[in-house]
């Protein structure tokens, strides 16, 4: 059997992630507090008690998801997990890629933090909030999207952001080029077109102050080669040099997430189970719509660790 371990993105938060795990392992409780610590204020409270509108907020929710999957990772390593013994790639959705980052030992944890802390901020900003936005569109095949997302832009942005699973991929871009896309989609025949719940239009070209910013704040940070390759989101292939890991985390700011690609990816490399690691279960639903068959393991509860470690073994 060949492992990979997913990290998922911003979507599936929750109140309450990670509590459990926290509640009863004091290495995953050790996770937050060095997040906290990291951002100088207590994100734990707000991804354990809420508001969820709190923990909705993009500069929150994505060094949330990420502490909620190393806090995971961590209790698994407690437990006898040697990662490169044991895992062939690594891979996270969007967001995620970073938590891949941190699990594989590429990132420290509190740079990690920080990081996504300033890229949350500097994603909301980059586009005042009411001018941007995302919608699915399922049943479509990805070039059609793209053709749609094409026709309609009408000299304004309207791009690909992510190529989520076969029929299902997300467009971004200027609101007003956004639904009419939308609407052209489903005239042409998409089985729906969803505007989503989302604070900035994300992975677009919209976002350039934001990979700006993300260049600066790379910079800054030591990126070790991790322990096992990435699968990054822009290339949809592994890499491992700390280089081309800062660069396509720059680019990834701007650029569609080939998460479809990348679990194909994946399979046609020999791996034959994927772990997803964190909060939810959106990244397992995404990968038995990808590769059929295909086996998976959520790792995210104090119940799930046992079942975990039984499979890796």
């Amino acid at each position: 059997m060949s492992i990979a371990f997913t990290f998922p993105g911003q979507g599936s938060q929750a109140v309450g992630m990670g509590k459990a795990l926290a509640d009863e392992f004091a290495v995953a409780r050790a996770v937050y507090e060095e997040v906290d610590d990291a951002l100088g204020e207590k994100l734990s409270d707000v991804m354990w008690n809420g508001p969820a509108d709190d923990l909705t907020l993009t500069r929150n929710a994505q060094p949330a998801l990420m502490a909620a999957s190393i806090a995971a990772m961590r209790v698994l390593e407690e437990k006898g997990l040697n990662l490169k013994d044991k895992v062939s790639f690594v891979a996270g959705h969007s967001l995620g890629e970073y938590s891949a980052l941190a699990a594989s030992g590429a990132l420290s944890l509190a740079d990690t933090a920080r990081l996504l802390r300033t890229r949350g901020e500097a994603m909301q900003k980059a586009v005042p909030v009411g001018e941007g936005a995302m919608a699915a569109i399922l049943g479509m095949s990805l070039e059609d999207v793209k053709a749609v997302a094409e026709e309609a832009a009408n000299g304004e942005v309207c791009q690909v952001a992510n190529d989520n699973a076969t029929g299902q991929v997300v467009i971004s871009g200027a609101k007003a080029a956004v639904e009419r896309a939308a609407d052209l989609a489903k005239e042409k025949g998409a089985m729906k077109a969803v505007l989503l719940p989302v604070s900035a239009p994300f992975h677009c070209s919209l976002m350039a102050p934001a990979a700006d910013v993300m260049a600066e704040a790379l910079s800054k940070v030591t990126i070790h080669v991790p322990r096992v390759p990435l699968v990054a989101n822009v290339l949809a292939s592994a890499i491992e040099d700390p280089e081309a890991i800062r660069k396509h985390l720059v680019e990834q700011v701007t650029g569609m997430v080939r998460w479809s690609e990348s679990i194909s990816w994946l399979a046609n490399n020999g791996v034959d189970c994927l772990f997803e690691v964190g909060t939810g279960k959106v990244l397992t639903g995404l990968a038995r719509r990808i590769v059929k068959g295909i086996e998976t393991v959520k790792v995210g509860e104090p119940g799930d660790i046992d079942l975990a470690l039984a499979k890796l073994a």
